[in-house]
């Protein structure tokens, strides 16, 4: 049974992994009633959460690199998300353009694109989410010339929240792809 059990998960995650269609039948319904999935988008000021804007390490607002060079200044590198989505918002490009012209300098850096979710949905709907999310970061990287060695992806879903809480401001951020430079 504990077989059979298992094969079922890893057919549902390849499922998903595979562009599966949404299925908003998996998600809670928040505590405000405002969190089921809708055609209709989010404004960035909305109930996207406060996470409109990128937050750097050390509030360095030039780019990746910030003068210095790769891996330390890549820390705190974060791609916030809306409810139920894996596209990129616009005011991410100027952090993907400078992610990208840092690696493309830099041939041996490399980069771990770490996909996370809210802790609403299932386990396994929240893996293929983070995972498309962190595949869409991957996208707009190699669209900017990153070689594809450069980039390594990993979903982690919900199990690591940035923080703990049951309200939109805590999803909000964790609702992200975290920029990390592997040494």
């Amino acid at each position: 049974m504990k077989r059979i059990l298992t094969i079922a998960a890893l057919c549902l995650g390849a499922a998903l992994l595979a562009g599966c269609p949404k299925k908003p039948g998996n998600f809670e319904e928040g505590a405000t009633g405002s969190q089921v999935p809708s055609s209709s988008t989010q404004s960035a000021g909305g109930a996207g959460g406060p996470s409109t804007t990128v937050t750097p390490l050390g509030g360095d607002q030039e780019g990746v690199t910030g003068g210095r060079g790769g891996a330390e200044s890549a820390a705190g590198k974060i791609i916030y998300f809306d409810f139920d989505k894996s596209e990129i918002k616009p005011e991410y490009a100027d952090l993907i353009s400078a992610t990208a012209r840092d690696l493309t300098s830099h041939p041996t850096l490399k980069i771990k694109l770490e996909g996370n979710t809210d802790e609403r949905g299932t386990r396994e709907y929240n893996i293929g989410l983070g995972e498309r999310r962190a595949q869409a970061v991957r996208r707009a990287l190699l669209l900017q010339g990153v070689a594809e060695a450069q980039i390594t992806t990993v979903s982690y879903g919900a199990e690591r929240p940035a923080a703990e809480g049951d309200d939109e401001t805590a999803w909000s951020q964790n609702r992200r792809v975290e920029l990390v430079y592997l040494p």
